[in-house]
């Protein structure tokens, strides 16, 4: 590494005002060159949260102000690394790097827009970091080799295993910022925990972070936030009616480019993805301002599908939903009496599944990597032999399915039969 950039330090620190970990410090010219970068800025552009303000209207945060959170916990673990020999403090700025640049490759409503156009946020994250990008220029000052570095711990590759689980395990830096963020931004108390007793019990080890058996109780209450935070934040069915508007508003406007719809407002910068021609570049100038602007023209188009669907996001007029299980009823049923009323399911029903789980650790079939206990005597345990609380939540994995519907097109049916047989299949849903 060229020790003269790596080593570098600011005349002066660096501060973001932050109401999580109250400051954020950048003392390293490293992360604040790549904290300039064009590349980190547009994450001010991506919200954190996607589709969940339509829920929670006050979450709206960026993952700008995640990624300088992961970063900055991560700094406070370095920091209490450092008095124990099992730290490398030549691993600083990569942990530090890593963690600054663990989500740049996120790109708007991520997870709907990945569903219809088959990108993954994990593989731009890798292509920027290693791509023609000015954070690729920033890490290479570094060393000719660095950016590929940050690329494997993010990929959960690179031979340190303890940095690597210091980004991504079932206890991170990532994990403990987006509850304790995710849960002052929307308000509630779930995702709340002690996260200051959290980092003093963490321990350095060669391929883990440990957790000191004092600090069990700790580890407790950050997965049972987790828990909270995931069913009644994350898995919000408000939110993820957001998120069903979307995948078919995309889904629609790529079926009218193919065959050859002439937009009132052309979506240039989504033509390389209806094309699937998208490059880095292309991916890069995507962001949600871009995006609203679409759907907001969207409104307008004199496709009555992609017409309605935007102008249902954009002005908040989402589908209702029911619980929905196969086995009781299946969504076959449903499509056909929608055609009978003449109405299209394709573009009005949407089954949406999903499932958790809070804790697991590496029996067979499991790929997770366990929470190692560090014991007085040395002894390194699983936490759910010592845990009765975690050991109840291990391996529970919890699903759960929503069926959405335009509620007021079942209430117009003019076929008085058709509309009975909805509303009833619907009521032995609810």
């Amino acid at each position: 590494m060229s020790s003269n950039y790596k080593d570098l330090t600011l005349e002066d620190e660096k501060v973001f005002k932050d109401p999580v970990h109250s400051y954020v410090h950048v003392t390293d010219q490293v992360i604040w060159d790549l904290i300039k970068t064009k590349e980190f800025q547009r994450l001010r552009r991506i919200k954190q949260l996607g589709t969940l303000y339509f829920a929670f209207p006050s979450a709206e945060h960026s993952r700008f102000t995640h990624s300088l959170g992961v970063y900055e916990i991560v700094r406070k673990i370095v920091e209490n690394f450092s008095q124990y020999d099992e730290w490398d403090n030549d691993d600083r700025i990569l942990a530090l790097s890593a963690a600054l640049l663990h989500d740049v490759g996120h790109g708007p409503f991520s997870h709907s827009f990945e569903q219809i156009f088959n990108t993954d946020h994990e593989m731009y994250t890798k292509e920027i970091i290693l791509g023609n990008t000015e954070i690729n220029s920033v890490l290479k000052r570094v060393s000719e080799d660095f950016p590929e570095e940050v690329a494997s711990v993010i990929s959960h590759t690179h031979k340190n295993k303890l940095v690597v689980s210091m980004i991504s395990s079932q206890i991170d830096a990532d994990r403990m910022d987006y509850l304790q963020r995710d849960s002052y931004f929307t308000g509630v108390e779930y995702g709340k925990f002690d996260i200051d007793r959290l980092l003093r019990v963490m321990i350095p080890s060669k391929n883990e972070v440990l957790i000191k058996e004092s600090g069990m109780h700790a580890v407790e209450d950050y997965l049972m936030s987790r828990y909270q935070m995931y069913w009644q934040i994350y898995f919000h069915p408000v939110s993820r009616g957001g998120e069903v508007l979307l995948t078919l508003i995309f889904k629609r406007a790529k079926e009218l480019y193919e065959s050859g719809y002439e937009f009132k407002q052309p979506p240039k910068y989504l033509i390389p993805f209806f094309e699937d021609r998208e490059t880095v570049h292309d991916y890069l100038i995507l962001d949600e301002t871009i995006m609203n602007f679409y759907l907001q023209e969207w409104t307008g188009e004199m496709d009555d599908v992609l017409s309605e669907l935007a102008d249902r996001f954009v002005n908040r007029k989402l589908f209702k939903f029911v619980p929905f299980y196969d086995g009781f009823l299946t969504k076959l049923e449903f499509e056909t009496l929608f055609e009978k009323a003449g109405i299209d399911p394709e573009y009005n029903l949407f089954t949406d599944r999903y499932s958790d789980m809070p804790y697991d650790y590496d029996r067979p079939g499991s790929k997770r990597q366990p929470i190692h206990l560090l014991k007085k005597n040395g002894e390194i345990r699983e936490i759910s032999e010592v845990s009765e609380i975690i050991e109840a939540i291990t391996g529970l994995h919890r699903k759960d399915a929503k069926l959405y519907y335009p509620k007021e097109k079942v209430l117009n049916i003019k076929d008085d039969t058709i509309r009975t047989k909805i509303l009833n299949l619907l009521n032995e849903l609810s």
